[in-house]
């Protein structure tokens, strides 16, 4: 097996940011009433500015998920023909068919036939292209490869989209309002994209990342849905959206995001830190004093000090000034995040050669968990 590094780090972040008292104006008013847990959930969360593909004064959408995928992997700075491998991850792609990975590769510029990987989830999916983009370097069968991964959760989040919904309600006399499940998650995502150049060896010159592992592990055979779209809870089954008619797709704004606030609350930090980094621990004979920095992708700041709480539980402890995060000035990008975060990180830290770094990303989808070690060099 061939060693793995991360040679280039990049990031695409659409227009100016959006502080919290212009975000209503930006995705506009549900049933055009101000949403009355907005002010709530932005000071749980922490984010003070977060980024959308729309344009502030036209409300028109401006980009893509796949065009912030394709600026990212621009960013780069390499050409689309020196890498043969493209991994690419959402949350939420742009269609249900074709992959959102041929759609990036159909918009590169200049770029030759090559392997394609689409990777589905919610905020894992972005590692899945990671691991898969490592596998290719690690068994030699490719040279370069490209992992990117974006989300574009605005084009799912504007006023407009629940209009279906909020009609409804008025004819039944009821608060033209949506759900806490949806509202909540309005305050909480937002737009980037970021992508990762990796082969077996490192620059000549400045820093890369050895990737020592990649290790992802799911918990669905234990855990419900608790992040979810295109699909509903009617009488307590879970239906997806082909299984539903017309009309309860429109009442329910079946495809928008929705998140069982209780259900992460109660289990996001025992299942994504205590189980899933015991395991690894284990696994790789892994020391918390090892740890020179920790990367964590968390949704919200309501989750730091509990993070640091399953840390210890589990003997694990990372004093939290050996953490970065850029949660509150670019938001919760949901699988674009690790990308986001590693690229201020390499961009930002006076690294040192063999300094080891953690990356943690949890995923609520059906509780999900990925952790990373890097290595300066």
């Amino acid at each position: 097996m061939q060693n793995v590094y991360i040679n280039k780090i990049s990031s695409f972040l659409p227009n100016q940011p959006i502080a919290n008292d212009e975000m209503e104006a930006v995705l506009g008013m549900v049933g055009e009433t101000p949403s009355r847990v907005r002010k709530m959930i932005l000071r749980s969360n922490g984010i003070q500015q977060r980024y959308y593909a729309i344009d502030p004064k036209t409300r028109q959408a401006t980009h893509t998920s796949t065009e912030l995928a394709v600026q990212a992997v621009k960013n780069l700075g390499i050409s689309a023909s020196e890498f043969t491998s493209l991994a690419v991850g959402t949350s939420y792609p742009d269609q249900i068919m074709p992959g959102q990975g041929v759609m990036v590769h159909g918009l590169l510029e200049n770029a030759p036939p090559m392997e394609v990987m689409s990777m589905a989830g919610v905020c894992v999916a972005g590692m899945a292209a990671m691991k898969h983009a490592f596998n290719a370097i690690r068994t030699g069968e490719h040279q370069n490869a490209v992992a990117v991964s974006s989300e574009c959760a605005s084009a799912i989040m504007r006023s407009e989209n629940f209009k279906m919904e909020t009609d409804h309600k008025r004819l039944e006399n009821a608060k033209p309002e949506i759900g806490f499940e949806k509202d909540f998650l309005r305050w909480m995502l937002s737009d980037g994209a970021g992508a990762v150049h990796l082969s077996h060896q490192t620059n000549t010159e400045g820093l890369s990342f050895k990737i020592h592992w990649i290790d992802l592990i799911s918990y669905a055979n234990e855990m419900p849905v608790c992040m979810y779209a295109g699909a509903e809870f009617i009488d307590g089954d879970y239906i997806g959206w082909k299984n539903m008619s017309l009309a309860q797709r429109e009442q329910c704004s079946v495809m928008s995001v929705k998140q069982d606030v209780k259900l992460l609350n109660e289990n996001i930090v025992r299942y994504t830190v205590e189980k899933a980094l015991s395991r690894v621990v284990e696994k790789y004979a892994l020391k918390a004093e090892e740890i020179d920095y920790f990367l964590p992708h968390y949704s919200s700041g309501f989750f730091r000090d509990r993070l640091l709480d399953g840390l210890r539980n589990i003997n694990f402890e990372i004093p939290q000034e050996k953490w970065f995060t850029n949660l509150t000035t670019k938001g919760n990008t949901g699988s674009a995040s690790i990308y986001i975060i590693l690229e201020e990180f390499a961009r930002t830290f006076p690294l040192k050669s063999g300094q080891k770094v953690l990356c943690y990303v949890p995923e609520s989808g059906r509780f999900s968990s990925c952790f990373m070690l890097l290595e300066v060099v």
